[in-house]
């Protein structure tokens, strides 16, 4: 997650998303960088609008965070569990995806 991370505050920074500058942010933050890691993030990225990707990651992350609230009206618990499942649905598919830079 952290060569994710790096990546993300590259954007957010405005720097340029290379290998070097994500060696950078990792050595920075403490964490050994590996190569091929980094380099298939690279890849990965070439094609990728990353402001586009945090934005439809931040309007996935606002329902989950509503559902955490208090509700007006109760649910049954059979509706709580088919979020939960699909919820928990999502984020395996995610992070299958992700494995997937990282081998």
């Amino acid at each position: 997650m952290e060569y994710i991370y790096a990546a993300m505050l590259l954007h957010t920074a405005g720097q340029e998303i290379d290998e070097k500058s994500v060696k950078k942010v990792l050595k920075a933050a403490g964490s050994d960088a590996d190569d091929a890691r980094v380099k298939a993030l690279i890849a990965a990225l070439e094609d990728v609008d990353i402001e586009e990707a945090m934005e439809k990651t931040a309007v996935a992350a606002a329902p989950a965070a509503a559902a955490g609230a208090p509700a007006v009206e109760e649910e049954s618990a059979e509706e709580e569990t088919a979020e939960e499942e699909d919820e928990e649905e999502k984020e395996e598919e995610a992070a299958a995806g992700l494995g997937a830079l990282f081998g």
